[in-house]
Formats: C-alpha cells, sequence, structure tokens
C-alpha cells in the first residue's frame, strides 16, 4: 500500500481589502464640514449654559400665568433683605488693613482685648471702605479706619458692644 499522497496547493485567490464603514469615516466627514461641526458646537454649549445658568425665580411670564401673581417683586426682596440685614460702621484698628478690603469682600471681624480674642462676626459683607486720608502715618495707625459692614442686625449690636471696648480686626474670608 501506498501512503496517500497530500493535496496539491491551492493558491488562494487576490481580493481587495474589507473596509468596514463606520465611525471613523462619518469623523472624517463631519470634520471636512466645518461649519456643521461648529454650529453643532456652538448649539451644545448654548445648551450647557442654559442647563447650568442661574435659577431666576423672577423670570418674565406672561401676564395671566398663575406663577407671574405669585412671584415677589423686586421692592418686596429688598424690603426683606433690608429687615434682616443691617449695615455697620465698624473701627477696625489697624487702617493698612482696611486698605486692602474692596466692596463686595467677605470678612470675619475679630475683638481682642490684649489676652483674648474672638470672633464677633463672621462672613460680614463690605458695603463701604474709606478713601485713604492724607493724614500722618503715625495718627492714621492710632486711630484706625472705618469699614461699613452688611450683618445681621444682632451680629450688628454685638460689634456695637465690641468696639466700644476692644480693638477690632478683621480677616479676609
Amino acid at each position: 500500500m501506498s501512503s496517500p499522497s497530500p493535496p496539491p496547493p491551492c493558491p488562494v485567490p487576490h481580493f481587495s481589502p474589507v473596509l468596514v464603514r463606520g465611525g471613523r469615516h462619518r469623523l472624517r466627514r463631519l470634520l471636512r464640514h466645518r461649519r456643521r461641526a461648529m454650529a453643532a458646537g456652538l448649539a451644545v454649549t448654548a445648551a450647557a449654559l442654559v442647563a447650568a445658568g442661574p435659577r431666576d425665580a423672577e423670570r418674565v411670564r406672561p401676564q395671566g400665568h398663575p406663577a407671574a401673581a405669585a412671584a415677589p417683586s423686586r421692592e418686596s426682596e429688598r424690603e426683606r433683605r433690608t429687615a434682616t440685614h443691617v449695615t455697620a460702621p465698624v473701627r477696625i484698628a489697624d487702617a493698612e488693613t482696611v486698605r486692602l478690603l474692596h466692596r463686595g469682600d467677605r470678612v470675619d471681624v475679630v475683638a481682642s482685648d490684649g489676652s483674648a480674642s474672638r470672633v464677633v462676626a463672621a462672613g460680614a459683607r463690605v458695603t463701604e471702605v474709606p478713601e485713604p486720608q492724607e493724614d500722618t502715618a503715625e495718627s492714621a495707625a492710632e486711630a484706625g479706619a472705618l469699614v461699613v459692614l452688611s450683618v445681621p442686625r444682632a451680629t450688628a449690636a454685638r460689634l456695637a458692644g465690641a468696639g466700644a471696648s476692644m480693638r477690632l480686626a478683621v480677616t479676609l474670608c
């Protein structure tokens, strides 16, 4: 018996590579059309800004809309805020520190009698800062400087009491 011989080699026919149509070509096509890409990018950005924008309770609504009548007016909101917060002039011992402050800053007011110190007002908003005086540096350092703070009514009373008997300092929040 003879052993079986292997079959003759069978050549593989030549064929062009198979290309899968998909994401890569879509991306290239999108990049070729720059105007569409720019418009899509701007639309996504606008949608993100609208979604992340401030939640305004006083949006303009058409007359007759139930929420339009219930929305508080600016005057009533201002009156409510004024009733809870008052402006209090406070003399800070170090005039140079007051020069660092700007309107709108948040500060903590610290009272010190030499041996102990305590926070009298936390997170007070600066509403007015005086202009620097042309006095000598020594008299300004001794007298301190006034700063006007917006604080709750009870805190204003504590500030007035502490300012009469102790030296006051501020720290920026």
